[in-house]
């Protein structure tokens, strides 16, 4: 048996997320599908986190064990065969020792929201931006997502099917800033809470928008109560963007 680590791009549009699920279409299940079509054998692929329904990725990374001992680019291209049609590509493929895991040998793992602040409503980049009718204050979010950096009780932030045994998680870095017509909302971390990400820029946005001030925000996060959060996030506008591992 051979280990290939994947680096993956994919369009959450059309899953169910990338868990794999009975009778629903997944990222897993469709890797695991184009891997059993390449190795002539059952392939089970594990990712280094699980993304919901509709969040896309730029660079999720998972890892497989095949029977055949294939060149790495051979993997690559061969699972991009069998991935087609579904909008899920293989960007990477490399020969990993075996006992490397995709989940557990992770550093950190970093999120990018995009937002976009026009009135006319989106045409070519539909579920993959949030549009915001109004003007956002970018450097009003920045400052007050400064707040949640470190290590804290993200009860606020947590979504209430999260299966997490604790709310507390250190965030590394939270940056808020204007990219051309859009707001873009990087986040690192080890690991994050389910929807934490979402539940963060929904109300960040309440902060851009004007409706809440940075006290506003600081005393939901402090509040620990579900209840205090902003509206949460769309899906489309969350990209997995990449996952670091030691050198």
């Amino acid at each position: 048996m051979s280990r290939y680590k994947l680096t993956i791009e994919y369009d959450g549009g059309p899953f169910c997320g990338w868990q794999r699920q009975d009778d629903v279409q997944s990222v897993q299940g469709v890797l695991e599908a184009a891997a059993a079509a390449l190795d002539e054998a059952e392939v089970l692929v594990y990712g280094a986190g699980r993304t919901d329904a509709g969040v896309h990725a730029l660079g999720q990374v998972a890892h497989l064990d095949l029977r055949k001992n294939l060149r790495s680019d051979t993997v690559r291209d061969g699972l991009n065969h069998h991935l087609r049609p579904h909008p899920v590509c293989i960007l990477d493929a490399a020969l990993v020792a075996d006992d490397f895991h995709a989940r557990f040998d992770a550093t950190r793992r970093t999120y990018l929201y995009r937002l976009i602040d026009r009135r006319p409503p989106l045409t070519l980049e539909r579920d993959r931006v949030w549009r915001v009718p109004q003007v956002l204050d970018a450097d009003a979010m920045h400052n007050a997502a400064q707040g949640l950096v470190g290590k804290h009780d993200f009860s606020t932030f947590r979504d209430a099917g999260c299966q997490a045994k604790s709310p507390v998680k250190t965030l590394d870095m939270i940056r808020v800033m204007r990219c051309g017509p859009e707001v873009h909302v990087s986040c690192h971390a080890l690991s994050f809470l389910h929807r934490q990400v979402r539940s963060i820029v929904g109300s960040l946005v309440e902060v851009g928008r004007g409706q809440w001030t940075q006290s506003d925000f600081i005393a939901a996060f402090h509040a620990c109560d579900r209840q205090a959060c902003g509206p949460v996030a769309p899906a489309g506008g969350l990209y997995l963007e990449s996952v670091e591992y030691p050198a």
